[in-house]
């Protein structure tokens, strides 16, 4: 399967497949995907890359700190604002637009004090809070 991207403006990408074997084309539009839920942590994955989940979520208010082991975690802010919090005390501010990558290994915390919508990717199967037993189930919307 051969997977493209394209982009619609900063705040709102959009992601065409082309999926070889039905000689077919399909978009995602992440406002549409966002628009389906309402809860915050909560990440919904809307496509697969490479073994990765390509995964859109609302945040509000602060996460607890957390983290992951085994991959880098990955945020691209669609809309509001977004901190992230690491363990050696600096804060990254992102705005609609900007990209942040954690590096694996690195305890954080993302907070955003009004709703900010955020687009993730992970390997599939990642747990969101670095730890299975505390993450939040897997959806696909």
């Amino acid at each position: 399967m051969q997977r493209l991207y394209k982009t619609s403006g900063w705040h709102w990408p959009t992601i065409a497949f082309f999926q070889m074997e039905l000689k077919m084309a399909f978009v995602v539009d992440l406002k549409t995907k966002l628009a389906t839920f309402t809860e915050a942590w909560q990440p919904r994955t809307v496509a697969l890359f490479n073994g990765h989940d390509i995964m859109v979520a609302k945040l509000r208010g602060k996460y607890h700190w957390h983290v992951h082991p085994d991959t880098d975690d990955f945020f691209l802010v669609l809309e509001g604002d977004l901190q992230i919090d690491l363990e050696d005390g600096s804060t990254v501010s992102l705005k609609p637009g900007q990209v942040y990558i954690v590096p694996r290994g690195i305890r954080h915390r993302p907070r955003a004090h009004l709703e900010a919508h955020i687009m993730l990717i992970e390997p599939t199967g990642t747990p969101n809070s670095g730890d299975p037993l505390t993450a939040a189930p897997r959806r696909v919307v």
